[in-house]
């Protein structure tokens, strides 16, 4: 039987684009370049757009459909070409373009509460009319979920600007994304450097966080090669490093800190935050006692001459909100941030990223991503 265009037209209307059940010439979907050479036939096929995601199906479909319309003895697999109406968006030059301000929430050691401040601080952005995200990139150890109270949240995707992204979970006036959304909340994550960081890479490239004023990331503690990943991967505005007051914490932050300000990397600190500065018994707000030594934080900021942004007290609310889902600075109360002291504290401390932010931008060059070599 003699192979014609036409032949392999009238063959192709058996194949039906899935996402509306026409067939694929009826769509314009078969290019006007339909090449024969004996019983090999190439032709292409045109969507709309890259993220079609019924490509590799509709190609599937006609390599099977020719040779039992056609011509048994068409030889077509693999000869069919995929073009699009619409090519593909070009990516940003900047993986959040929409975004003033990264930062960076990091402490030398775990246990110091970093994710605590990090949590908290977020919603206190937020409660001040600022449109804040909040990025979990404690890989091996994501705490968000809980602190927020949406560990058995389902992630969703929304599509933008012609293609599908992650949507982050929101609540408190904060947009969240956390690993912890991905994997099981009871079992280990056992993932290699590479795998950790490309699935960190993801939750930031491919969500849509759209415009925000503060984009805050809760680092993992000491230093890996997952803070190497994130000021390759993003131009960081400024880091803020917590602490508690004792010596062998302190000796950790000062390495933190130390990674921060090297040559290669180059992020600006804006302060430190000493947690847990002291017990106070909530019978007696007036005492105060240093469990964990006195001012040794305020002692290490005045050493490398980077600002005290807060000292948060050891408060047993604290501990009891962040479990509950609610953290202390929302008190469950749609979001707004009541009179005590430990909620007070991260109002506090909000201000004084505020200031020190204005403070860094009017005075640095903005930050670019560590460049590989």
């Amino acid at each position: 039987m003699a192979i014609y265009p036409k032949l392999i037209l009238d063959a192709l209307t058996n194949v039906k684009y899935p996402g509306n059940g026409k067939n694929i010439v009826e769509l314009g979907m078969v290019e006007d370049d339909i090449r024969i050479d004996g019983n090999k036939v190439s032709f292409s096929l045109i969507f709309d757009r890259p993220t079609d995601p019924f490509i590799k199906s509709v190609v599937r479909a006609a390599e099977a459909t020719l040779p039992v319309f056609a011509d048994p003895d068409i030889d077509v697999k693999g000869r069919i070409s995929v073009k699009y109406r619409q090519a593909e968006a070009p990516k940003p030059t900047t993986p959040l373009p929409g975004v003033k301000n990264i930062i960076g929430i990091s402490s030398g050691k775990g246990g110091v509460g970093k994710s605590t401040v990090a949590a908290n601080l977020a919603i206190a952005l937020a409660a001040h009319g600022y449109k804040v995200g909040l990025l979990d990139a404690d890989i091996f150890g994501p705490s968000m979920p809980k602190m927020f109270g949406v560990e058995d949240e389902k992630l969703y995707m929304v599509n933008q600007e012609g293609r599908d992204w992650i949507e982050p979970v929101e609540k408190y006036g904060v947009k969240m994304l956390s690993i912890g959304f991905v994997v099981d909340k009871d079992s280990p994550v056992l993932w290699r450097g590479g795998m950790a960081s490309n699935a960190l890479k993801q939750l930031i490239t491919d969500a849509w966080w759209g415009d925000l004023d503060y984009f805050l990331i809760d680092m993992p503690p000491g230093t890996s090669d997952i803070h190497l990943t994130l000021v390759q991967t993003l131009p960081i505005t400024g880091v803020i490093v917590v602490s508690t007051p004792q010596e062998v914490a302190l000796a950790d932050a000062r390495k933190g800190i130390g990674m921060f300000r090297s040559e290669k990397i180059n992020v600006p600190i804006l302060g430190l935050v000493e947690n847990m500065a002291w017990f106070t018994p909530a019978p007696h707000p007036e005492e105060k006692y240093f469990i964990f030594g006195k001012e040794g934080a305020s002692r290490l900021a005045d050493q490398l001459n980077v600002p005290l942004l807060a000292q948060i007290p050891l408060v047993a609310d604290i501990c009891g909100d962040a479990d509950s889902g609610c953290p202390s600075a929302a008190r469950c109360t749609g979001g707004e941030i009541s009179e005590n002291p430990e909620a007070l504290a991260f109002h506090e401390l909000a201000v004084m990223v505020v200031e020190e932010c204005t403070k860094r931008n009017a005075t640095l060059p903005p930050t670019k991503a560590v460049q590989t070599h």
